[in-house]
């Protein structure tokens, strides 16, 4: 029979206080985004009349159905070839031993090493001549390059904790490479490939800079871009920006909920391995 134990009283009270720190600046989101703007009360005092008003406030000012498109667009085209590009590189450089293979394993690893930043000037260029500024596939094109080292790296790691017998018989019984690594490898890859789909998509969803850099004076822009635009100068409506942060967070959460067993199993088994 197991008993209450002062220990476990203090992971108890450890978990309330980790929950209460996690909770509170969402409390203060909701809370101000269902705020009047007149009321000018602390933000930790709650709201005594709530309003959706902000909400379709921030959804025409910011123009948020258009950027949330392509939010979307961009993060689902970016990812699907991040993983598809990654998996099918990492195969071969994690069965291949050849010297070949692990120099090209560090190479890739070396854009992990440098920052992006050093060639922002000469992508912003090569964007420019393939006529792709303004528009969503040069971020699509951008975040499928950048992404893929550190997704390589997870696959890589994976694959090497994975036994070859399976791939092995089915290389005996007269499959192909490719037809071996889709029938037999890929599906055990699941776990690992749940946790590059989580990691890529909340880095591709909740960039900033690059967005602002590609997309700069044109309609087209994401959510990070057009929740920006509520800053002004003199004037900052803080409650159409939590609004707006709101209606960001709808889809991640939504995408979370309905996934939330394979994300939870897949991350976890990812880290494992």
């Amino acid at each position: 029979m197991n008993r209450y134990r002062p220990r476990t009283l203090a992971l108890e009270l450890a978990m309330i206080f980790a929950a209460l720190v996690v909770g509170f600046p969402v409390y203060v989101l909701v809370n101000l985004s269902v705020r009047p703007a007149l009321d000018t009360s602390s933000p930790i005092h709650p709201t005594t009349s709530p309003t959706l008003e902000n909400f379709s406030r921030a959804w025409q000012q910011g123009a948020l159905g258009g950027a949330l498109a392509n939010s979307v667009l961009v993060t689902v085209c970016s990812v699907v070839i991040v993983l598809a590009v990654s998996s099918l590189a990492a195969y071969p450089l994690a069965r291949v031993t050849a010297r070949w293979s692990r120099g090209t394993y560090l190479l890739v690893l070396l854009g992990l090493v440098l920052p992006f930043q050093l060639a922002s000037l000469p992508l912003y260029q090569t964007m420019r001549d393939l006529g792709l500024l303004g528009t969503p596939w040069a971020l699509v094109l951008f975040y499928s390059g950048l992404q893929v080292p550190f997704t390589v790296f997870l696959y890589v790691g994976f694959l090497r904790a994975l036994p070859r017998d399976f791939e092995d018989a089915a290389l005996i019984d007269g499959c192909t490479p490719l037809q071996g690594f889709r029938h037999v490898v890929l599906p055990m890859l699941k776990p690992v490939t749940v946790t590059a789909l989580v990691l890529n998509a909340v880095a591709v969803w909740n960039d900033f800079f690059t967005p602002l850099l590609y997309l700069s004076g044109s309609a087209q822009q994401t959510m990070p871009v057009a929740i920006a635009g509520f800053v002004g100068q003199y004037v900052t409506d803080w409650n159409l920006i939590f609004a707006a942060l709101v209606i960001s967070i709808l889809p991640v959460l939504l995408v979370y909920f309905l996934l939330q067993r394979s994300i939870i199993n897949g991350f976890a088994g990812g880290l494992r391995g």
